[in-house]
C-alpha cells in the first residue's frame, strides 16, 4: 500500500449516522489527495475485556459490520485484537503505535467522544496535539443528532429492545437486519394456512419480541414477509429460546439450508398469547394484511 491512508477509528457497532459522519470525514481527506479510506476497529469489543460482567451486546456481527463499513466508503478495515496488553498502551504512546502499525498513515478521524489509551486517559484534544507530534492530521467529528436524539449505538440498542424500530432504523441509516440459515420446524404454520421459514439466529442483542413487517433477502431478491420473533407462547408450554420465523407474502420462499438476510421494516405489535389456534390463525391473517400495507403491497 503506497497511497496515503486516512483512518477512522472506533467500535462502529451498527455503523450508524454518527459513524458514517466519521467515515465521511476520512473520505473527504482521501478524495483531496487520492488516498485510501481506512477503518481501525476492535475485536472483541473493548467492553468484553474491560468489563466482562457488563459487556455491551453487539447490534451486528463482524460480517454485518464489515459489509456496512464497506458500503459507507471504507476501503481498508483492520480488526485489531483487543486485549489487556492493548488496553495498557499509554495515551501518549497511542499515536506512535498507530504510525508504526500503518506506515502510510496521514490523518485520523474520530468522534468528539473518542477515548483512548490506558484508563481512557486520551481524548480528542490530546489526540490533536499528540497526533501533530507524529505528523498526523486529526479531525474531530461532532455527534449527529436526529431530532432531539443524539445518535449512538447505546441509544439504538435501547430502541431495539424497546420495540422502537422506526427510530432505530432511522439512526442506523439502513434497516436493522438478521442473518441466518433456514432450519426445519414443526410446520405448524402450514397447518394454519400460513407456512413459515425458521431462521437460525442467535443475536447478542435480542430485539423486542413481536410481529414485524420484513423483507427476506434471498439470492438477491427482497421477498415481502410478516415475521414473528419471540417465544411463541400460544404453542409452547413454557419459556423457550427465541425464534425468528417469517411467512413470505409474495414469491417463492427459501428452503431448509438456504442462507438469508431478514430486513426489519416495521414493528406491528408485541408478541402475545392467544386462547387457541383459531384465534392465532385469525390474528396472523390480520398481521399479514397489515404487513402488506406497511410493505406497499396492494394486490
Amino acid at each position: 500500500m503506497t497511497k496515503p491512508l486516512h483512518l477512522a477509528i472506533g467500535a462502529f457497532d451498527g455503523v450508524h449516522l454518527g459513524h458514517r459522519a466519521v467515515l465521511h470525514s476520512a473520505r473527504e481527506a482521501a478524495r483531496a489527495d487520492g488516498g485510501l479510506v481506512g477503518v481501525l476497529t476492535y475485536d472483541p469489543h473493548p467492553s468484553k475485556v474491560l468489563r466482562p460482567e457488563s459487556a455491551v451486546p453487539l447490534i451486528f456481527t463482524r460480517a454485518q459490520k464489515d459489509e456496512r463499513l464497506t458500503e459507507a466508503g471504507a476501503q481498508v478495515v483492520r480488526h485489531e485484537p483487543f486485549d489487556r496488553a492493548h488496553a495498557g498502551i499509554a495515551a501518549a504512546d497511542f499515536p506512535r503505535w498507530l504510525r508504526q502499525t500503518f506506515p502510510r498513515l496521514k490523518s485520523l478521524h474520530v468522534g468528539t467522544n473518542f477515548r483512548y489509551g490506558r484508563g481512557r486517559a486520551g481524548h480528542g484534544e490530546t489526540l490533536v496535539a499528540q497526533g501533530a507530534a507524529e505528523g498526523l492530521g486529526v479531525s474531530l467529528v461532532a455527534a449527529v443528532r436526529l431530532g432531539d436524539e443524539t445518535v449512538s449505538s447505546s441509544r439504538i440498542r435501547q430502541c431495539l429492545v424497546a420495540g422502537e424500530l422506526d427510530l432505530a432504523n432511522a439512526m442506523l441509516h439502513r434497516p436493522y437486519e438478521a442473518e441466518g440459515v433456514i432450519i426445519g420446524g414443526r410446520r405448524l404454520g402450514r397447518t394454519l394456512g400460513f407456512p413459515t421459514v425458521n431462521v437460525a439466529w442467535e443475536p447478542e442483542l435480542k430485539p423486542a419480541f413481536g410481529v414485524y413487517a420484513v423483507e427476506v433477502i434471498f439470492q438477491g431478491e427482497a421477498l415481502p414477509a410478516v415475521a414473528n420473533y419471540g417465544q411463541r407462547p400460544t404453542v409452547e408450554s413454557g419459556p423457550v429460546a427465541p425464534l425468528l420465523e417469517a411467512h413470505v407474502l409474495r414469491g417463492a420462499a427459501p428452503t431448509t439450508g438456504d442462507a438469508v438476510r431478514v430486513r426489519w421494516i416495521r414493528r406491528l405489535r408485541a408478541e402475545q398469547k392467544f386462547a387457541d389456534l383459531a384465534a392465532l390463525q385469525a390474528q396472523i391473517a390480520r398481521d399479514s394484511a397489515q404487513a402488506r400495507q406497511a410493505l406497499g403491497l396492494f394486490a
